[in-house]
């Protein structure tokens, strides 16, 4: 009998994180959630607007990921810390919508070709907040992407925290900025790098679908035809479309590996799809035990 783990997920009332949440309390595990607004609206994350019957093992705890102090506490005597929030556009589209910023404006925002992340995450005094060196206080894919993992990678290091997940992508697409990829592996390496304490995993999965979502449903069918194309060209079309012609996986599977990856001490580094996929396999027939 497998030992009760402590996971604490950060971003866990998110469409990944909340999945990670369910399957970890699946295993009897103590299951925590840390985003700055506590629990999900369960209508973005799932196909009801009420609350799952296991959502009542989780703690659904309030704090800011760029402000280290309001989760330190949280991490003690975890056995793992998952970093599972970030962004994949930088323009506030609300800005655009409302008026209050150009199309024009809210393009060149998003599409910038060098932006900053915060201070130096690996310098930051104790209990140091993450400031946006932007004059506009902008979140960046350096700040949350990048500097936002490491500096939580940081704090499960001080604190102790045997395994440390970081969602991270397979690759960049054309219709993202490159710093999108670029400041993921970044923090890849960076973490890798600084805390060799940790048992760092780095999950690398493509596209992400759920039915609960129908707009992915589409996305994921021309998704999985464009990796089948892919495959049969041998991967030649990886440098040009990225993670267009990666195979989709559903949520629920990858949610599944991570928790996986977590009870295998034999995992560590990257995790591609292929890898993800032989994970949830292992998870799945665990469960049929």
């Amino acid at each position: 009998m497998m030992g009760k783990k402590k996971i604490v997920v950060c971003g866990g009332n998110g469409f990944l994180g909340s999945r990670i949440c369910k399957s970890a309390v699946a295993r009897g595990w103590d299951v925590t959630s840390i985003s700055r607004s506590g629990e999900p609206a369960w209508s973005s994350v799932s196909s009801s607007s009420d609350p799952p019957p296991w959502s009542t093992s989780v703690s659904w705890q309030k704090a800011d990921l760029l402000k280290p102090a309001t989760y330190k506490p949280m991490l003690k005597d975890a056995d793992a810390v998952v970093h599972s929030m970030g962004i994949l556009l930088e323009a506030d589209y609300k800005r655009v919508l409302t008026g209050k910023e150009s199309i024009w404006g809210g393009l060149s925002r998003a599409f910038s070709a060098t932006k900053k992340g915060s201070q130096n995450p690996l310098e930051r005094k104790e209990g140091e907040e993450l400031k946006s060196q932007e004059n506009d206080g902008q979140l960046t894919y350096e700040l949350m992407n990048r500097d936002s993992a490491i500096t939580l990678a940081q704090e499960a290091s001080d604190q102790n925290v045997p395994s440390f997940v970081f969602i991270s992508a397979a690759a960049g697409t054309p219709i993202l900025p490159k710093r999108y990829i670029t400041t993921k592996r970044e923090a890849e390496s960076t973490i890798a790098s600084s805390f060799p304490k940790l048992r760092n995993i780095f999950i690398r999965p493509g596209f992400l679908y759920d039915s609960s979502r129908t707009f992915t449903l589409p996305i994921a069918f021309f998704g999985t035809a464009g990796s089948m194309v892919n495959s049969m060209v041998g991967g030649r079309l990886t440098w040009l479309a990225g993670a267009a012609v990666e195979k989709p996986l559903k949520a629920d599977l990858v949610a599944e590996a991570v928790v996986e990856a977590i009870e295998d001490d034999s995992v560590k580094g990257v995790v591609g799809t292929s890898n993800i996929e032989s994970l949830a396999n292992k998870a799945w027939r665990r469960g049929m035990l």
